[in-house]
């Protein structure tokens, strides 16, 4: 017997049903990653099959004895006592705990009616077995590697998670519900969640999650929600892709049937009496039955379609970053870091939560201050992504925020009304209308993207941009972004949406030091150095300590070269001989911006062009040879 089952559920909130006659069967044992866009109602059916909902009809059925726990989407920003927010999974029984600890206090010092209450919890707690609760909340803290004594308020994200997880386990459900579960959650953590979830045997899993790779290594079937239908798919993500390309075909064929078909009957109904000869009741009938039918049918949801303004070309140096250090409260987030970033490149910023990944955005950007030097190319246009979304007015309307008060907007030189530009981002009329406050995550994060690529840009910075998207909206924006003639700066968790967009890694240890690689995060994973390898024994010290002899012993063997005299000068002149014509560079740029010059002068005009292109040549051989002369002076 199925462990919960769902038969001909409807349920809908005054829109288009949520779910429309919907089934579906969870077995013991099974890890099901449940999918679909944003606002299909995913959520809802997590809290239908937890008992917080009830369904307009139909049934949701769980087996008796069954228990089943939730981990929600949303982290509390609430303090307290991390083992006591765990007890609290324990229901009654920690509520009766915490009384009885609460009057033996109070009994100690006097109080005689709290002694009396003392035997009565007692009594409870014996029947709730409520004295092992405090050994079973150690034993899963010890399991997670947390604090019982910490505030849940100084925890990071990832580390609240792992509480709410902790408190969801306590009881040893037979079946764990997640939704969302690595929102805002860094590569370490949600590494650690896969890990943590694959050991636990028997653990049935029902989750929500957009993240591919997570649910790449973990489901064991795939559940759609599309329209109010629930769809099962077996195998994993890759698997779904395959299947569903070829049930979206057939649909595309059987709708162009049935629109065929509708098309057919409605001519033959407009034709006159002696054209039709006989009035075919039966017919008539049916026509009116195909019309209902058409009404009734709803179809897939359309796709974000985004584009990127690209302004003028920014030179070709972005940024050059020389011994860059950033301190906070007296704690060095950043030591000592030097890169050079290039016109085109699409840089990814991995690291656990509050290693320093924005502030060192920021810092690259002159918003936060730090030593060492950020010397900026020409010509930049930025466009920032901000994933606390501080952008957004949460009062005004999707319409305002977006268009900041005007009915019409600029899209690549073309005026648009902003109910139309919306329109490409999913936005309804009425949905433009309301405020923001009143969004899904999801929702915002469109929001958020319909404002930033309203501005031209040759550099985008964006700051966790995949939290709460769906999956074809995050593919929508990969493809954006591998197409984007400009700059990326990328901070994300998402380790699929790295490999198929950056072209190189900012990779930080949590100890100041930032490391590049080339390419996206799997990239990484073979380019890192091996300090994690266990030997066949298990003996990681001995295998780190044989890392660390062959990464010295490399060095040792690496012949340094020493730099000649006019080498040396070269390399120091360098930096000076390209500010200078980056700076001829911009400056006949905005010479030639407007056309104006042809007209007054043709000849200077055309010489000037013909300038621009001799400055890009010749700034591509200084670069070039300025990052020769350092990796020489470097010994590598």
């Amino acid at each position: 017997m199925a462990y919960i089952t769902l038969r001909d559920v409807q349920l809908a909130f005054g829109g288009p049903a949520l779910l429309d006659g919907a089934n579906f069967n969870l077995e013991r044992g099974e890890r099901v990653c449940l999918i679909g866009r944003n606002g299909e109602g995913k959520s809802t059916l997590l809290k239908l099959i937890e008992g917080s909902l009830l369904p307009d009809s139909g049934e949701v059925s769980v087996q008796n004895g069954l228990t089943v726990s939730m981990l929600a989407q949303d982290v509390p920003m609430s303090s307290g006592k991390v083992a006591d927010i765990v007890a609290e999974g324990a229901g009654e029984a920690a509520a009766v705990l915490k009384a009885y600890h609460e009057a033996s206090d109070a009994c100690v010092l006097g109080d005689m009616e709290a002694c009396d209450r003392m035997g009565s919890l007692q009594h409870k707690l014996d029947q709730l077995d409520g004295w092992a609760l405090e050994n079973k909340v150690n034993t899963i803290l010890g399991k997670m590697e947390l604090d019982p004594n910490a505030d849940l308020a100084d925890l990071s994200g990832g580390r609240k998670r792992r509480v709410l997880l902790a408190r969801a386990l306590l009881t040893q459900p037979d079946v764990l519900l997640l939704d969302e579960p690595t929102n805002h959650l860094d590569v370490e953590s949600i590494e650690w969640l896969e890990k943590f979830l694959l050991d636990q045997n028997n653990l049935t899993l029902l989750f929500i999650s957009h993240d591919r790779s997570f649910v790449d290594r973990l489901a064991t079937r795939i559940v759609e929600l599309d329209r109010g239908i629930l769809r099962s798919y077996e195998g994993n993500y890759s698997r779904y892709l395959d299947l569903k390309a070829q049930q979206l075909e057939a649909e595309e064929k059987q709708n162009a049937l049935f629109e065929k078909k509708l098309a057919e009957e409605e001519a033959w109904i407009r034709q006159g009496i002696k054209a039709r000869r006989t009035r075919n009741e039966g017919r008539v009938r049916a026509l009116k039955a195909l019309r209902e039918e058409s009404k009734a049918r709803r179809f897939q949801q359309g796709k974000v379609n985004m584009g990127v303004q690209e302004a003028q070309r920014s030179g070709k140096l972005v940024f050059d970053i020389e011994h860059l250090s950033v301190s906070y409260d007296g704690q060095t987030l950043i030591r000592d870091f030097s890169a050079i970033v290039m016109r085109g490149d699409r840089i990814g910023l991995v690291g656990d939560n509050g290693v320093g990944k924005t502030t060192l955005i920021k810092a690259i950007l002159g918003e936060v201050q730090h030593e060492g030097v950020v010397k900026t190319g020409t010509q930049l246009e930025i466009a920032y992504f901000d994933q606390l979304r501080n952008q957004l007015d949460l009062e005004k309307s999707v319409s305002e925020n977006v268009s900041e008060g005007s009915d019409f907007v600029d899209v690549n030189g073309q005026r648009r009304h902003i109910l139309s530009y919306l329109q490409d981002f999913l936005f309804s009329p009425e949905r433009a209308r309301t405020p923001v406050k009143a969004l899904s995550g999801g929702e915002r994060n469109r929001v958020l993207l319909a404002k930033l690529l309203l501005k031209p840009s040759n550099l985008i910075v964006m700051d966790e941009p995949t939290n709460d998207l769906d999956m074809v909206t995050l593919e929508l924006l990969e493809e954006m972004l591998s197409e984007y003639k400009g700059t990326l700066l990328l901070i994300s968790h998402d380790r699929a949406f790295m490999d198929n967009v950056v072209t190189s890694t900012w990779v930080f240890d949590g100890k100041g030091g930032i490391a590049e690689y080339i390419g996206g995060y799997q990239d990484y994973l073979i380019q890192r150095p091996n300090e994690r390898v266990v030997d066949q024994k298990g003996d990681v010290k001995k295998a780190q300590a044989k890392a660390e002899a062959e990464k010295n012993a490399a060095q040792t063997n690496v012949k340094k070269v020493k730099l000649s005299y006019k080498d040396q000068r070269e390399l120091e002149q360098l930096p000076a001989e390209i500010e200078k014509l980056e700076n001829e560079q911009a400056e006949l740029s905005d010479k030639l911006a407007d056309g104006s010059w042809f007209v007054t002068d043709a000849d200077a005009a055309t010489k000037a062009s013909q300038r621009l292109a001799e400055i890009e040549e010749l700034l591509l051989e200084k670069l070039e040879r300025w990052d020769e002369l350092e990796q020489m002076s470097k010994g590598s």
